[in-house]
């Protein structure tokens, strides 16, 4: 079906820079412009969608000169029209270069927003490039108009599910079973009740959950366990909240495992669960980490946002004792075990806290209650890790070294900002990991280590752009719905 649309304007430019999304940046009558689909050094034609007093929201319709950096998308769904799929936006740059531009992001951003600079530049860890993405949540979507059952992303600043029949990021095996699950679910009389489906892999399972707002009938059932044993995957169920699911065989409940190999560590995780999306890349990352940490087997460690114990298990093998410490008491029971079933409990201990309303008295008291603390690792979330960062900054006992883990360089920018202006900490080191190869998200790592509180702070200044461009991704998110 074909959406009428009303025209809209186009304007052509030159493309001057990418921002923190993956779009073109350019300036007309003084206002931000922002194109998807366009690179540094293009001259394009481009469509308006969103027309602000500071910017304006566009896509690439044509290109009048074309960047080197240019390739052709892999994936047929991949574009910037209507109607495209948006799940990924840079597959149409060289894979290397789009590790450059978020290198470039995240060193703008701690410039920028932290004013601060690292003193070197980490090599960027790469991965696969194509079928790495272990954890999708797809969008179910009973269409009566079309026939048909759509199961996928959601399109480009759209509502709508893309009509995609594959995808070039999600693992082999689920790419091949997107066209088996839009024909089981249409077959299933609670077709219009089942809104999504979460997919997590690992190496030798793969699960979906079925979000269902009604529970199938006998005959959906018979027909759903059919699809498990054809398909040789595991499908659970969601009635309400995430911590509703169940597996449809108990025998299954335990089959998904997150692996470090270096440390010969396994977690088991439940589909819901948070783990990273990308498993190859988890590996090399938590690697890394450990020897950013400088591990010794005399050595206290405490990892901050520590979740099912992505880091914290593969530490306590090298270390004399870590704690972490994580706002969810499931999740914290749930590392418990995990310490437990790899003999690693007598070296861990987990604590459940709320970490965005974290004071300096509370690391005095973990620092006393083992009697200092050598190293510590941060992983939060997007909002990041500000009041943790502040009692780094104000309090006297540090450890010899902090690494943090980011998924958002604004908020690591902001908590480098607190840790070097304020604490006086030096940034060692920072770079990029590739953990979600043509999407825009960017993962990063940085090193701190303690030096004198500075005697005199600056203002924090924040760019102008990055400003706008924060605007422009909220009013992305509300097209999208998101």
């Amino acid at each position: 079906m074909v959406r009428a649309r009303k025209e809209r304007e186009k304007f052509t430019v030159i493309v001057e820079t990418l921002d923190q999304e993956g779009r073109g940046v350019s300036h007309r009558d003084g206002k931000v412009v922002f194109i998807e689909g366009a690179l540094p050094g293009e001259e394009v034609t481009y469509e308006r969608y969103r027309n602000k007093p500071s910017f304006e929201l566009s896509f690439a319709t044509d290109l009048l000169t074309e960047s080197p950096l240019r390739v052709t998308p892999k994936c047929p769904y991949f574009g910037v029209k209507d109607g495209s799929c948006g799940g990924c936006a840079m597959q149409h740059i060289e894979p290397r270069a789009q590790v450059a531009v978020k290198q470039k992001v995240l060193m703008d951003a701690l410039w920028h927003i932290g004013r601060v600079r690292p003193e070197q530049v980490i090599p960027p860890i790469f991965g696969l490039t194509w079928h790495y993405r272990h954890r999708a949540r797809l969008s179910v979507r009973d269409v009566a108009k079309k026939g048909t059952v759509l199961v996928g992303f959601h399109e480009k600043r759209s509502s709508y599910i893309a009509d995609m029949k594959s995808c070039e990021i999600l693992p082999k095996k689920v790419s091949n079973l997107l066209v088996p699950l839009r024909d089981l679910i249409a077959s299933l009389t609670i077709r219009q009740k089942l809104a999504q489906i979460e997919v997590a892999c690992t190496e030798d399972c793969t699960a979906f959950v079925f979000r269902i707002l009604e529970q199938p009938s006998a005959e959906d059932e018979a027909k759903i366990k059919a699809f498990e044993k054809e398909h040789d995957v595991v499908v659970w169920y969601q009635p309400k909240g995430p911590d509703s699911i169940y597996p449809l065989e108990l025998e299954n409940a335990d089959r998904l495992k997150l692996r470090h190999r270096e440390t010969n560590v396994a977690i088991t995780f439940k589909p819901t669960d948070f783990t990273q999306v990308n498993h190859v890349l988890n590996e090399l990352m938590v690697s890394r980490a450990l020897r950013m940490l400088k591990l010794d087997h005399d050595c206290k460690v405490v990892d901050f946002f520590c979740g099912l114990g992505n880091f914290t298990l593969p530490i306590a093998t090298k270390v004399k004792q870590v704690i972490g410490i994580e706002g969810s008491q499931a999740l914290v029971d749930r590392a418990k075990e995990g310490a437990e079933q790899n003999g690693l409990a007598d070296k861990t201990d987990f604590v459940a806290r709320n970490l965005f309303d974290w004071k300096d008295e509370d690391w005095d008291a973990i620092w006393k209650s083992i009697g200092g603390i050598d190293r510590v690792l941060i992983d939060p979330p997007r909002e990041g890790a500000m009041a943790v960062c502040q009692s780094f900054a104000n309090t006297e006992q540090r450890p010899k070294r902090l690494v943090y883990v980011s998924c958002n360089p604004a908020t690591l920018a902001r908590d480098a900002a607190i840790l070097v202006r304020e604490g006086g900490w030096h940034l060692r080191s920072a770079g990029v990991m590739n953990m979600f190869p043509h999407t825009a998200h960017v993962e990063s790592i940085a090193v701190f280590e303690p030096g004198p509180k500075p005697v005199q702070q600056d203002p924090i200044e924040e760019m102008e752009l990055q400003e706008i461009s924060e605007e422009a991704q909220a009013e992305d998110a509300q097209t999208n719905g998101s």
